[in-house]
């Protein structure tokens, strides 16, 4: 797909100018999303130097089987994001349909494990902070911190990660019906999808492999 045959914007001098200015825009907003994420972990750092032994034992509780198989899922389907992407530049709207599709069934996959199956042992486990909490001893409060950063970042970042699902299923949808799909919108959201990858890819040795270095 030629920038010269795809339709832009009055504002912009051409569909090439259209397309820098979009993928501008959205490293303009990661940026800011940066601003979010990158705080949080240097809280996470600096909150396990108060209690390295109680974060590490909260580390140790948590599923590092879903934590691996769920890093393969995200990983893997960027790749399908990226093929479908690249696809779609060549026009073959086929295969890009069916990259797109892999990669929201993947990314749907992820959620179901983190949310409908680890989320859920946990709070049978009471590993929710708060009254309920199943630690005791010294180790509680360290432990209980931990499992506060654990809920907020894995949320946040499945926050992110149900939008993602959200814009695929808008690109597949399009694709289905053989609707007309500038390659513009599918580079942005190929980007944000990278970027939600990323994130987790830095959230797995925060939450998964912290406390089981021993």
């Amino acid at each position: 797909m030629s920038d010269a045959a795809s339709p832009h914007g009055f504002q912009f001098a051409s569909a090439a100018h259209q397309r820098e200015t979009a993928i501008s825009g959205m490293w303009v907003f990661l940026a800011t999303e940066a601003l979010f994420f990158g705080p949080l972990f240097l809280a996470f750092a600096f909150s396990r130097q108060l209690d390295m032994s109680g974060f590490d034992a909260g580390g140790s509780r948590t599923n590092l089987l879903i934590g691996a198989v769920n890093t393969f899922l995200l990983v893997t389907s960027s790749l399908f994001v990226s093929l479908g992407a690249a696809c779609l530049e060549t026009d073959r709207r086929r295969v890009a349909l069916w990259s797109f599709c892999f990669a929201w069934v993947l990314g749907l996959s992820f959620m179901a494990l983190k949310f409908g199956v680890e989320w859920r042992d946990d709070f049978r486990h009471g590993l929710f902070p708060g009254a309920g909490f199943s630690a005791q001893g010294d180790l509680r409060g360290g432990m209980e911190l931990f499992f506060t950063f654990y809920f907020i970042s894995t949320g946040v970042h499945g926050l992110h990660l149900l939008i993602g699902l959200l814009l695929l299923a808008w690109i597949i949808r399009r694709l289905a019906r053989h609707s007309p799909m500038t390659l513009t919108p599918v580079l942005v959201v190929a980007l944000y999808w990278s970027f939600v990858d990323l994130v987790w890819i830095i959230l797995f040795p925060l939450i998964y492999l912290v406390g089981r270095g021993g």
